[in-house]
Protein backbone atom coordinates (compact mmCIF):
# COMPACT_ATOMS: atom_id res chain seq x y z
CA UNK A 1 0.00 0.00 0.00
CA UNK A 2 1.54 3.28 -1.10
CA UNK A 3 0.83 6.71 0.33
CA UNK A 4 -1.81 7.64 -2.24
CA UNK A 5 -3.87 4.53 -1.48
CA UNK A 6 -3.48 5.07 2.25
CA UNK A 7 -4.69 8.65 1.98
CA UNK A 8 -7.55 7.73 -0.34
CA UNK A 9 -8.88 4.65 1.42
CA UNK A 10 -8.15 5.40 5.08
CA UNK A 11 -7.54 9.09 5.77
CA UNK A 12 -10.24 10.65 3.56
CA UNK A 13 -13.05 8.42 4.95
CA UNK A 14 -11.88 9.21 8.49
CA UNK A 15 -11.93 12.93 7.75
CA UNK A 16 -15.35 12.65 6.13
CA UNK A 17 -16.76 10.78 9.12
CA UNK A 18 -15.28 13.27 11.56
CA UNK A 19 -16.67 16.20 9.59
CA UNK A 20 -20.13 14.61 9.69
CA UNK A 21 -19.91 14.16 13.48
CA UNK A 22 -18.66 17.71 13.99
CA UNK A 23 -21.46 19.05 11.79
CA UNK A 24 -23.99 17.23 13.98
CA UNK A 25 -22.33 18.86 17.00
CA UNK A 26 -22.59 22.21 15.23
CA UNK A 27 -26.34 21.75 14.75
CA UNK A 28 -26.98 20.48 18.29
CA UNK A 29 -24.68 22.88 20.12
CA UNK A 30 -26.52 24.22 23.16
CA UNK A 31 -24.65 27.52 23.30
CA UNK A 32 -22.99 29.89 20.87
CA UNK A 33 -19.38 29.10 21.89
CA UNK A 34 -19.99 25.39 21.29
CA UNK A 35 -21.15 26.13 17.77
CA UNK A 36 -18.20 28.40 17.05
CA UNK A 37 -15.74 25.76 18.21
CA UNK A 38 -17.51 23.20 16.02
CA UNK A 39 -17.37 25.58 13.06
CA UNK A 40 -13.67 26.18 13.66
CA UNK A 41 -13.11 22.43 13.75
CA UNK A 42 -15.09 22.00 10.52
CA UNK A 43 -12.83 24.53 8.82
CA UNK A 44 -9.77 22.73 10.18
CA UNK A 45 -11.03 19.40 8.84
CA UNK A 46 -11.70 21.10 5.50
CA UNK A 47 -8.14 22.38 5.45
CA UNK A 48 -6.81 18.89 6.08
CA UNK A 49 -9.03 17.48 3.31
CA UNK A 50 -7.63 20.07 0.93
CA UNK A 51 -4.09 19.12 1.99
CA UNK A 52 -4.78 15.41 1.42
CA UNK A 53 -6.28 16.11 -2.01
CA UNK A 54 -3.22 18.22 -2.80
CA UNK A 55 -0.94 15.31 -1.95
CA UNK A 56 -3.01 12.80 -3.91
CA UNK A 57 -3.31 14.96 -7.02
CA UNK A 58 0.31 16.19 -6.82
CA UNK A 59 -0.77 19.84 -7.01
CA UNK A 60 1.02 21.97 -4.43
CA UNK A 61 -1.05 25.00 -5.45
CA UNK A 62 -3.94 23.61 -3.38
CA UNK A 63 -1.85 24.19 -0.27
CA UNK A 64 -2.07 27.93 -0.90
CA UNK A 65 -5.85 27.66 -0.71
CA UNK A 66 -5.57 25.68 2.52
CA UNK A 67 -3.29 28.33 3.99
CA UNK A 68 -5.79 31.09 3.12
CA UNK A 69 -8.58 29.11 4.79
CA UNK A 70 -6.40 28.65 7.88
CA UNK A 71 -5.80 32.40 8.06
CA UNK A 72 -9.52 33.12 7.73
CA UNK A 73 -10.32 30.55 10.43
CA UNK A 74 -7.77 32.07 12.79
CA UNK A 75 -9.06 35.59 12.25
CA UNK A 76 -12.67 34.53 12.74
CA UNK A 77 -11.80 32.79 16.00
CA UNK A 78 -10.01 35.89 17.26
CA UNK A 79 -12.93 38.09 16.23
CA UNK A 80 -15.40 35.84 18.00
CA UNK A 81 -13.37 35.79 21.22
CA UNK A 82 -13.20 39.60 21.06
CA UNK A 83 -16.99 39.69 20.63
CA UNK A 84 -17.53 37.39 23.61
CA UNK A 85 -15.23 39.48 25.77
CA UNK A 86 -17.10 42.68 24.89
CA UNK A 87 -20.47 41.00 25.49
CA UNK A 88 -19.28 39.74 28.86
CA UNK A 89 -18.26 43.25 29.96
CA UNK A 90 -21.59 44.76 28.91
CA UNK A 91 -23.64 42.31 30.98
Amino acid sequence: MNIDEFLTYIILPLLSTSSLLVFIRFLMGPQLPDRVVALDLLITIGISIIAVVSIISHRPSFLDIAMIFALIAFLSTVAFSFYLEKRKKNE
